[in-house]
């Protein structure tokens, strides 16, 4: 006589298989061993579960809606037996909406994204690049990465990383221009500029000391600051970029420095979440991830 958990599992690969075969199968038993486990759980539930003849099974009324609930009674007796390490890979699974500047994803997100969902096949992650400040809680955003201060006691936020800034230029610029030596010869030059999109003006330049600098003609104004540090590539102007945007490329030689001495306090780079009562598993993993791993992708990046 079989257990009745072992009855009740047998049961249910018969209800959700073509025939008592099929299901012998999946289960690696004999099909007799199918029939003999349907009909001692027909004895016990004084009902009958199947239609069958020689040839084909058909489960009843009566036993589609014992099914139900057997199913649930075997996932729940399964997950009590369950491993540690299941039952945490389990809780990982789901969806994590992250938003983040345009243009810090392509060195520095990637990796620790890659390597969360190689080691939790269940998460889901859904990245939105934008400049623009995200309501995260308004638009349902489990965690943002932001540079610059952040002032809001509605987020729990970590500083992860410390950012410079560069003015820069491309060698081509230069020398057709040569290197400014102060911020009056820097004026007399081709410079870009990139757009807040949250005011639609342009964001000034950061310099040493807490100066503010903003181009008065600038050849080149975008909303997309890695279409500024591309345009800066080029050769369109000088520009002041981002640590994550100029130093490949100034380790490259495709872009040289200029008046360092201006290079303002570094900007902290945040990650942040909303305090909105219970945090999940796969969102607390996915925000310590990104608070420990950052900084040293920041780095790697800057070497490559």
């Amino acid at each position: 006589m079989l257990n009745r958990l072992e009855m009740l599992r047998i049961f249910c690969a018969a209800a959700e298989a073509r025939n008592f075969k099929e299901a012998a199968t999946r289960l690696g038993v004999s099909p007799q061993a199918v029939t003999r486990a349907v009909k001692e759980l027909e004895a016990h539930v004084g009902e009958l579960l199947f239609h069958r003849n020689t040839r084909h099974s058909r489960i009843t009324e009566f036993g589609e809606q014992f099914a139900a609930r057997a199913r649930l009674g075997v996932q729940g007796v399964d997950a009590l037996f369950s491993t540690r390490a299941e039952t945490q890979q389990e809780s990982f699974a789901g969806l994590v909406r992250i938003t983040a500047p345009r243009g810090l994803e392509r060195g520095y997100l990637a990796p620790v994204l890659g390597e969360l969902c190689a080691e939790h096949p269940g998460l889901q992650i859904d990245l939105r690049l934008s400049d623009q400040f995200a309501d995260v809680v308004d638009e349902q955003i489990d965690i943002g990465i932001r540079l610059g201060s952040l002032r809001d006691s509605r987020f729990v936020a970590r500083v992860a990383a410390r950012v410079p800034f560069h003015i820069v230029a491309s060698p081509a610029l230069i020398a057709r221009c040569g290197a400014p030596r102060s911020l009056q010869e820097l004026a007399e030059r081709p410079c870009t500029v990139a757009i807040d999109p949250n005011t639609g003006k342009p964001w000034a330049w950061f310099l040493a000391r807490g100066q503010q600098w903003l181009p008065r003609a600038p050849v080149l104004a975008t909303d997309d600051t890695r279409a500024e540090a591309d345009a800066v590539v080029a050769g369109i102007g000088f520009g002041q970029l981002t640590a994550f945007l100029a130093e490949p490329h100034l380790h490259a030689g495709r872009l040289v420095e200029v008046l360092p001495e201006l290079r303002p306090e570094p900007w902290s780079l945040s990650v942040y979440r909303p305090q909105r009562g219970p945090v999940a598993a796969r969102i607390r993993l996915v925000f310590d991830r990104l608070v420990a791993r950052l900084p040293a992708e920041a780095d790697a990046y800057r070497r490559d």
